[in-house]
């Protein structure tokens, strides 16, 4: 049923968010496929970090400085021989979102490690960060790249960003109650509208990152601006299908941490090819 569009849409919190994506939903399963397996990941800036999986806790441990924890995560798989991790990471007493791209078939990975802004950080207006040159969002994300198992060289490959699904218009099925259209825009920004659930009417631009994992299959990480939020999806569109999580805040007091599953029907609507 379509809204009146003379009524003003409403911003949602992730939390909400995550209520709206709950139910009848396209998220993949959970795997215990890594269950017992350890994995060494060498990164480019130096870090060798070992990580110990187990049925659902993982248990990481630094070689260099000797610090370690255990935290639960989830880990699926888009396509054979690729995983997604998941998991919170407290550091510093700031929570941290951490997603490993594991990629089995070439012995590499990608980290996206993610950050939510304070309370006070998110009171900088637009304008102001807009004047002074910084970034629209206050959401920050680091992306890291090594080799797992062995030690990286100069001839490693490494998952590189891409500029293959700019220029494309998409529809997402999330649920049977949640869909959503994203353009890709440039190599910085893409557009998106809810085009049915919880944020049904809203839209906006927003920062975004693409990496190219595999033929058809890319890694696409947007920050929001408006409220923060830290998206991440792998989206294989031979398979139309993505799988990812969303990152924020439960509610507007920026005390709990809100980091739920997503996953969506993908369809190609369109290709705008500038000449």
């Amino acid at each position: 049923m379509s809204r009146d569009p003379h009524l003003q849409p409403e911003w949602i919190t992730v939390g909400a968010l995550a209520e709206g994506f709950a139910a009848d939903n396209h998220i993949l399963p959970g795997l215990d496929e890594l269950n017992g397996r350890s994995l060494t990941l060498h990164f480019a800036n130096g870090w060798r970090i070992e990580h110990r999986f187990g049925a659902q806790s993982l248990h990481w441990q630094d070689a260099e400085n000797q610090a370690r924890g255990e935290e639960n995560y989830r880990c699926t798989s888009i396509r054979s021989g690729i995983y997604l991790v998941d998991f919170l990471k407290l550091e510093n007493e700031q929570i941290h979102s951490v997603n490993l791209i594991l990629d089995l078939t070439q012995n590499i990975f990608t980290a996206v490690i993610g950050q939510m802004p304070s309370q006070a950080e998110t009171r900088d207006d637009l304008f102001s960060r807009a004047l002074s040159g910084r970034e629209l969002t206050s959401v920050k994300a680091q992306f890291l790249h090594g080799s797992i198992d062995t030690p990286l060289t100069a001839s490693s490959a490494q998952h590189a960003p891409s500029d293959e699904l700019v220029g494309l218009r998409n529809q997402y099925i999330y649920s049977a109650t949640e869909a959503y259209e994203h353009v890709y825009l440039n190599s910085n920004f893409y557009s998106w509208q809810c085009l049915q659930g919880v944020e049904q009417g809203l839209a906006d631009t927003d920062r975004c990152h693409y990496y190219k994992l595999a033929e058809q299959l890319y890694l696409f990480v947007w920050r929001e601006k408006i409220v923060p939020t830290l998206g991440l999806v792998l989206i294989d569109l031979h398979a139309g299908k993505t799988d990812g999580k969303i990152f924020g805040y439960q509610g507007s007091d920026f005390a709990t941490p809100s980091n739920f599953p997503v996953g969506a029907l993908a369809r190609v609507l369109n290709r705008t090819v500038y000449t």
